[in-house]
C-alpha cells in the first residue's frame, strides 16, 4: 500500500499502513454507509479529487478490502462491493466516528462546514416514514451562500425513495426549510435541535411537514454518541 511503511510486525502498525492514508478512513466511511458506484462516492467525498479516489480505490481493491464489479446489464459500469474484510471495518470506522462526536469540540467541527456533503448526508438518512404519501418536495434555502450553493431540493417519492437535486426540479415544494449552513450542520450533528434553533429556521408551506421535520430529517449516523461536556 505504501513504500514506506512502519516496517513493524504488530498487526495494528500493519492496519495503519492500509487504512491511515489521506481520505482513506474517509473513503471507507461512504463504502460503509452504502456508497457503491463512483459518482456516489465523489459526492460523499466532495473535496477530494477524482484522481485520488481512483487510486484508493485501487489500494483497497489491492489489499483486498473492496472488490470492482461490472454491474450486470450496464456495460462498463462498475461497483466497488466491500468484502468480508471490508465488511469486518464496520465497527472501526463507527468507533472512529463515535470518538469524534464525543471528544472533538463542536466549535472545531462547525468550521469544516460543506452543503454538498450535508445535504448527501441528509439524502441518505432521511426518514420517509412521517412524510405524506406520495411525492414530497423540500426545498433548503442557505441565505448566506453563493447563488449556485444556496438551494437545495430532496424529493422523496412515494415508495420511500429519496433523490437530491442542486437544480430546480421542476415540482411544486412542498416546504421551505429557510436558515444557515452553520445551523442546519449542528442540527444534523445533534448539537442542537430544530426546536432550540428556534428563529434560525424558518419554515414555509405544510405545516404538518414542518412540525415533523427534526423526525423525517433524521441525524448524522453519529449523532446518537453525547457530546463530552466542557
Amino acid at each position: 500500500m505504501t513504500q514506506h511503511g512502519y516496517k513493524q510486525f504488530c498487526p495494528l502498525s500493519m492496519a495503519a499502513e492500509v487504512l491511515c492514508t489521506r481520505w482513506t478512513m474517509v473513503l471507507m466511511r461512504e463504502l460503509v454507509a452504502g456508497s457503491t458506484r463512483f459518482n456516489d462516492l465523489r459526492r460523499g467525498v466532495p473535496k477530494m479529487s477524482p484522481t485520488l479516489l481512483s487510486q484508493r480505490l485501487k489500494e483497497l481493491e489491492l489489499a483486498g478490502i473492496v472488490e470492482r464489479r461490472e454491474v450486470p446489464g450496464e456495460k462498463g459500469i462498475f461497483e466497488y462491493r466491500l468484502t468480508e474484510a471490508g465488511r469486518d471495518l464496520r465497527p472501526v470506522v463507527e468507533a472512529m466516528g463515535f470518538w469524534g462526536q464525543k471528544w472533538v469540540e463542536s466549535r472545531l467541527s462547525l468550521k469544516n462546514l460543506d452543503p454538498s456533503l450535508l445535504m448527501w448526508d441528509m439524502r441518505r438518512n432521511l426518514n420517509p416514514t412521517p412524510l405524506p404519501e406520495g411525492r414530497t418536495v423540500i426545498q433548503f434555502l442557505y441565505q448566506e451562500l453563493p447563488a449556485s450553493k444556496r438551494s437545495w431540493w430532496l424529493i422523496v417519492e412515494k415508495h420511500g425513495e429519496v433523490d437530491l437535486c442542486w437544480y430546480d426540479p421542476g415540482f411544486e415544494v412542498d416546504l421551505y426549510v429557510s436558515t444557515d449552513l452553520h445551523t442546519m450542520t449542528a442540527i444534523w450533528m445533534g448539537v442542537l435541535t430544530v426546536e432550540k434553533a428556534g428563529a434560525k429556521v424558518a419554515l414555509t408551506g405544510n405545516q404538518g411537514i414542518g412540525r415533523q421535520m427534526q423526525t423525517w430529517l433524521g441525524l448524522s449516523p453519529f449523532a446518537v454518541e453525547p457530546k463530552r461536556a466542557a
